[in-house]
């Protein structure tokens, strides 16, 4: 394990891989659902590397910083990053894969924000990323053409917000996943309205604006805080089942919403499943949608919301199942952040119409295919 401090400490690492012929992986926050961020061969750790600096409206991070971190760096200045909420995870893999969170509905995803970076090379070499470059790391997932050592990304102003979580029994799951596809995806961009399902009930869970109207007649926990201070309440407040077991998940987009059928199959199917089981309804449309599919790497500008499903590693059968119910209405893209080894077609899943631009980016800028895992490009 390589704790780098410097760019030039990585090229050493790279060296030292290459010269011993080892897999390489690069660590940021580690929060890799694949385990992607860890090797048997040489694991490059960029956590030391964690500055955050503000200028004119743009923050520089060290490519080892953690939300949190970027989050109480920017508070006392007004502003923030559309970021997520969870406080450990790497701004890094965070960026490079999309970004999805509270502010993503008005802003756009955390890689639309990144507007330079630093990368080391296979060969050793420190660059700005170019054109081309910086147009792959947008979005195409971590690790897969160099080691960025730093990004540095448009802020936002940090809104007064009100947090909400709401929770109904499992009853109610079909008529309220139906309500929900009609309505979070259309709402007003300042709402963030997430659905999800797990074994305790259906939980509604988000943020809006002060004066947004959606929760009139619901029973909900609602306050309202400063950005910073709401962030800490989403992370400590969430319908998560507190349990650190290891899990397995799957993730499509949805460009139209599940017809009846599928929703009334997805919830008879629920009970059968472990203590771990999940579905996790993300709202998308707003200004996640409004770049062109090729404006960055990120293809999947045309959905209106992300579905995961989750379940404990011993319960594949269950989300296999789970999966399969709804795969027939999605549009076959998957959330590289969210990386899944049982894809039939990983790279068009998660690329989509830019697979081959990005293919000549690799091979522009790790010809020798140094930074190679599985479902990397």
């Amino acid at each position: 394990i390589a704790r780098c401090r410097t760019p030039t400490e990585v090229a050493q690492a790279i060296a030292y891989g290459r010269q011993d012929g080892a897999d390489i992986a690069i660590r940021s926050g580690g929060h890799c659902f694949a385990g992607r961020s860890s090797t048997t061969g040489v694991l490059i750790d960029v956590s030391p590397m964690n500055d955050v600096r503000l200028d004119d409206g743009r923050v520089t991070v060290g490519a080892g910083a953690k939300l949190a971190q970027i989050y109480d760096a920017l508070e006392p200045n007004g502003v923030t990053i559309a970021g997520g909420c969870g406080p450990t995870v790497g701004i890094a893999g965070l960026a490079l894969g999309g970004g999805i969170g509270i502010l993503g509905r008005r802003h756009g995803l955390t890689c639309d924000q990144v507007v330079a970076a630093e990368v080391v090379l296979a060969d050793g070499s420190a660059i700005t990323a170019d054109d081309d470059l910086l147009w792959a790391l947008r979005g195409s997932g971590g690790g897969q053409f160099g080691v960025v050592t730093s990004l540095t990304l448009r802020t936002v102003p940090a809104p007064q917000t009100i947090c909400f979580h709401a929770r109904r029994p499992h009853e109610e799951a079909a008529d309220l996943i139906a309500a929900w596809q009609a309505w979070a995806p259309d709402a007003p961009a300042s709402v963030a309205a997430s659905l999800l399902v797990n074994p305790s009930g259906v939980h509604l869970f988000g943020a809006a604006a002060p004066g947004d109207a959606l929760l009139d007649g619901v029973t909900a926990d609602v306050v309202e805080l400063p950005y910073r201070e709401a962030k800490r309440w989403l992370a400590e407040n969430g319908p998560g089942e507190g349990d650190d077991s290891p899990f397995a998940s799957r993730s499509e987009y949805f460009d139209a919403n599940l017809p009846e059928d599928a929703i009334r199959a997805l919830v008879e199917h629920f009970p059968h499943g472990g203590p771990l089981r999940e579905l996790d309804f993300n709202p998308l449309g707003g200004a996640y949608n409004d770049p062109a599919p090729d404006a960055a790497a990120f293809p999947h500008r045309s959905a209106r919301f992300l579905l995961k499903h989750t379940a404990a590693l011993d319960d594949r059968d269950w989300l296999r199942r789970s999966y399969e119910i709804t795969h027939p209405h999605g549009s076959g893209g998957a959330y590289v952040n969210f990386p899944d080894p049982t894809l039939d077609d990983p790279l068009t899943a998660y690329h989509g119409p830019n697979l081959d631009r990005l293919r000549r980016v690799k091979a522009a800028y790790d010809p020798d295919g140094v930074f190679r895992f599985p479902q990397s490009i």
